[in-house]
């Protein structure tokens, strides 16, 4: 009779460890996945959109090497104005590519005045520009012509980004410098749809036309205007952390803070107090420019048993639209100093386009 075999004892070990390793893992997962499945969602529609244009360029181009430098220069551009926003403390999200169009990033906070505004869409084309100058001199210095290719796109598609028009970089920047670039943009834009004879930049020029026209063809009321506001503290609260509960006439300009949702039309307004740790988030149904919260008068709330419960502060919120002239108040330095450097880079961008069409390059002159 042949003798049973016995099971190795140190194997059931293992897999019993194993066993008890996967399921701290798996337990770790379903754990964390709040954090997790964000994170990755975060990066994984930016890293695919760029991918489908990859294939998208490439397939136009018939060259991978081009639709991946296509794509890079895009992502440079846009980088730049990621950098630009957090230097000035608003988040934005990462890059989102649209095969054909270009890329976009969303910005989760909107700037408080044209300054700002003109500062991010800056990053854009100053730093796309600075990447499409290393191209072309890694493609000048190795004679490499799919370099100087993709370095004319990238210096192309960042002067076309200056034209002074929304959405375009160039229409954010005018903000800042004067408005009456948009005319000039207006006028431009024309003269581009003939010789390009492109049903996109129609369409971005009768979006931004109708846009001009809701904003001056129309009479705007763009008159300061004052909304009331009570902020409600327990008493209690303020005598246990030994807090001087104001009089009935105290007066006093509180601190605030704005932002908004790119896509929504509401506004939200935080007002602190920080002497009486109060923190009060109100809800606008529109967009405006908030210039003070004074506190006007305190009504003191006696209860039953009790010589104070509560106290109401009466406050006053004073405003105006957002696109008042306010948002356009620039100081004349800072309109000579981008008007400068936005000249120029333009000249740049043009002067280093006609010096790649001398080269007589193929993939560039046809």
């Amino acid at each position: 009779m042949q003798k049973p075999v016995e099971p190795n004892k140190d194997k059931v070990k293992d897999n019993g460890r194993s066993r008890w390793y996967l399921g701290l893992i798996a337990i770790t997962l379903i754990t964390k996945y709040k954090t997790i499945l964000p994170l990755l969602a975060k990066f994984a529609i930016p890293a695919t959109s760029m991918l489908i244009s990859v294939f998208a360029y490439a397939w136009l181009t018939r060259n991978w090497v081009i639709g991946v430098g296509l794509v890079v220069m895009i992502f440079i551009h846009e980088i730049g104005h990621v950098l630009a926003a957090k230097q000035k403390g608003l988040p934005v999200s990462l890059p989102v590519f649209i095969p054909f169009l270009g890329a976009f990033i969303a910005m989760k906070k909107n700037p408080r005045d044209a300054v700002t505004e003109a500062y991010i869409a800056f990053g854009g084309p100053l730093l796309g520009t600075a990447g499409a100058l290393v191209c072309y001199l890694l493609g000048d210095i190795t004679n490499n012509v799919t370099l100087l290719v993709i370095a004319y796109v990238g210096f192309y598609l960042n002067l076309i980004n200056l034209m002074p028009i929304h959405p375009l970089d160039g229409g954010r920047i005018s903000t800042a410098v004067t408005r009456w670039l948009w005319l000039v943009g207006l006028l431009g834009v024309i003269i581009v749809v003939w010789y390009m004879q492109s049903i996109i930049f129609f369409i971005i020029w009768a979006l931004f036309a109708w846009d001009l026209y809701q904003k001056y063809g129309k009479k705007q009321q763009s008159k300061m205007f004052s909304m009331p506001l009570q902020l409600k503290i327990p008493a209690e609260y303020l005598r246990t952390q030994g807090v001087f509960i104001p009089g009935e006439e105290h007066q006093k300009t509180l601190a605030f803070q704005t932002f908004s949702t790119i896509g929504n039309k509401n506004q939200t307004v935080e007002v602190y107090w920080d002497t009486l740790g109060v923190r009060e988030s109100i809800t606008l149904e529109k967009q405006i420019l908030v210039s003070s919260v004074k506190v006007m008068r305190i009504k003191h709330l006696p209860g039953d048993g009790s010589p104070l419960t509560h106290i109401v502060a009466y406050c006053e919120m004073i405003g105006a639209p957002h696109e008042s002239d306010r948002y356009y108040e620039v100081p004349v330095q800072t309109r000579w100093t981008y008007g400068i450097v936005y000249l120029g880079l333009a000249g740049f961008l043009g002067t280093m386009l006609y010096i790649i069409n001398a080269m007589e390059i193929p993939g560039v002159n046809g």
